[in-house]
């Protein structure tokens, strides 16, 4: 099938959920066309927040947040190295690869994850993820739906956040992505509390939620909250406000 007719069917689809379409439903597109269990878009750009900004479902959210907890899997891999990572059978893939990541997103149940990036021109902004419950390879018909998904959800990403400011995501972005803005909140309080920069508070933040076996989410929202308070020494536990 020629890329134009691949992008006019997928098009077609996308219409099809309405003129209101949200990051939701793209991710529910891309899952269905994919043939996947789930899927999810991660937003890693110097320019922008960074976080998962849609996913399907509760394993698909899980699977996002791993990975920004991590800093690590098959998202990262995609937006660093500038292409599709695709491991079919996560218990059995080659390793050393996400050594953090890999068990826990099979406990999930992840058995087979793939990424794309999301790239317009030069620009990368991020990845779409897949995952399904059972190890699968995707067919090439498959694979080529997910390039061109990509880049459709590469640029409604550019589009939604046009009218934005430079440092805030748009308001359709933004409501797929609560964990992400706590985490840069709470990075926010730690980084005035020990005097270091965002990038620093971040890196102290996922080590104590990968030491304490806690989601960054629930770290930061304790951070926020002022239930727990991130110590001079990197993951130290301070309960003081």
């Amino acid at each position: 099938m020629a890329n134009s007719e691949r992008r006019l069917r997928l098009l077609s689809l996308l219409a099809a959920r309405g003129p209101d379409l949200q990051i939701k439903g793209l991710c529910e597109v891309c899952a269905e066309v994919t043939g996947m269990s789930g899927a999810g878009i991660m937003l890693l750009s110097r320019d922008l927040p960074q976080g998962s900004v849609g996913t399907t479902n509760e394993v698909s959210a899980l699977i996002e947040e791993l990975q920004y907890t991590l800093h690590e899997g098959p998202s990262f891999d995609a937006y660093h190295e500038d292409r599709s990572v695709l491991e079919p059978d996560l218990a059995q893939g080659r390793a050393p690869r996400w050594l953090a990541f890999r068990g826990p997103a099979l406990e999930a149940g992840a058995q087979a994850v793939f990424a794309f990036p999301l790239r317009v021109g030069e620009v990368r902004l991020g990845s779409l993820n897949l995952y399904c419950d059972r190890p699968r390879p995707l067919t090439e018909e498959q694979h080529a739906d997910a390039l061109v998904l990509a880049d459709m959800a590469a640029q409604t990403v550019l589009l939604l956040q046009a009218h934005a400011p430079p440092d805030r995501l748009a308001a359709q972005l933004a409501e797929g992505g609560e964990f992400l803005f706590v985490a840069h909140q709470a990075a926010g309080m730690v980084a005035a509390q020990l005097d270091v920069s965002i990038t620093e508070a971040l890196i102290r933040l996922r080590a104590y939620a990968f030491g304490a076996d806690r989601p960054l989410s629930e770290v930061a929202t304790d951070v926020v909250a002022r239930n727990l308070r991130i110590g001079d020494r990197n993951g130290d536990e301070d309960p003081r406000p």
